[in-house]
């Protein structure tokens, strides 16, 4: 292979840049998320999803400073998670990465993880074009620790055979992983498109990378499990292949009934896929319907998971 690859130049490459350093496997955030409930009577935590408001901050009408305050005030969720996109030109801004934390921790809301998007697939054959997407997130784990957070989602994206794209996620990935350990990060992957909608692909990756900070984040979604056009894999059957590695869960939707139930997603299936995993940390809102105003979509959902968790955690 060309550029840097796995193995021992892979790990002597992280030491002289100062990145890698010993028993750096602890993800003090992941573990925070995944110990308490903070109270409730449900096996999950809810957090909230920036994207389910990205209208709202596209048009100038919420700042991405404000988004924690609204989560908590508006919507009574006291855990956010970011997209990069609304923060892309702050990432290594620290006076405005305090002032992020500064709000948040007066709030008393956690910052859960960063969705990273736009800095290339970490599953594309060309070995130049993947270490660079690999280095391209390396500010966004930095960010994460400074904010903490307890992973960063990325996108394993790739074209090639279905054996080519695996092999080169594992790469990507592993790289990343082993940058990211040393910050106590984790690297997680969402079902999001090619390859990694089919969610035996994408367990595949995660048995080979075989990281304690390497995981998943399912998501409910449609699209999410769209692997090509006309080719759309089994959502059921994916969530349930990508529970063993999750360390989140997105919980996406679009529409709902006249008794409060996603039209399309049977959610007390995939609640008690998940929990029947034994999943404990976040699950976070994250609406994209059309039908109902974002913040009308964005309750329905939380009192969705709300009705659903308290029904199967009796």
């Amino acid at each position: 292979m060309n550029g840097i690859t796995m193995g021992s130049n892979r790990k002597e490459f992280l030491k002289q840049l100062g990145y890698l350093s010993a028993g750096s496997l602890l993800l003090p955030g992941m573990a925070k998320a995944n110990s308490s409930n903070m109270g409730n009577d449900l096996f999950f935590d809810i957090s909230l999803a920036q994207w389910s408001l990205h209208k709202e901050l596209f048009a100038g009408k919420l700042t991405h400073l404000d988004f924690p305050a609204t989560a908590k005030n508006d919507f009574g969720i006291d855990a956010v998670e970011y997209v990069n996109r609304f923060f892309a030109d702050k990432v290594q801004d620290k006076s405005y990465l305090n002032e992020m934390n500064n709000r948040c921790r007066d709030l008393d809301v956690n910052q859960v993880l960063i969705m990273v998007d736009g800095e290339g697939g970490l599953a594309v054959l060309d070995d130049k074009k993947r270490n660079e997407a690999v280095k391209n997130h390396f500010k966004w784990v930095e960010a994460a620790e400074h904010l903490g957070c307890h992973s960063i989602r990325v996108n394993a994206y790739g074209e090639g055979t279905r054996e080519e794209t695996m092999d080169a996620a594992v790469d990507g990935l592993s790289w990343l992983s082993e940058f990211a350990s040393d910050y106590g990060v984790g690297i997680i992957v969402e079902n999001h498109g090619g390859y990694s909608s089919d969610g035996k692909w994408l367990a595949g990756v995660m048995e080979q990378v075989s990281m304690e900070n390497c995981g998943t984040l399912p998501d409910f979604g449609t699209s999410n499990f769209t692997i090509s056009e006309g080719n759309v894999y089994d959502r059921y059957k994916g969530v349930k292949e990508m529970m063993p590695y999750a360390k989140g869960v997105s919980a996406k939707s679009y529409a709902f009934n006249e008794d409060g139930y996603e039209k399309s997603i049977d959610y007390t299936r995939m609640l008690n896929i998940v929990k029947n995993a034994g999943f404990t940390g976040y699950i976070g809102v994250e609406y994209e319907g059309n039908e109902l105003s974002e913040r009308e979509g964005i309750m329905k959902t939380k009192n969705l998971l709300t009705m659903v968790g308290q029904e199967i955690t009796k």
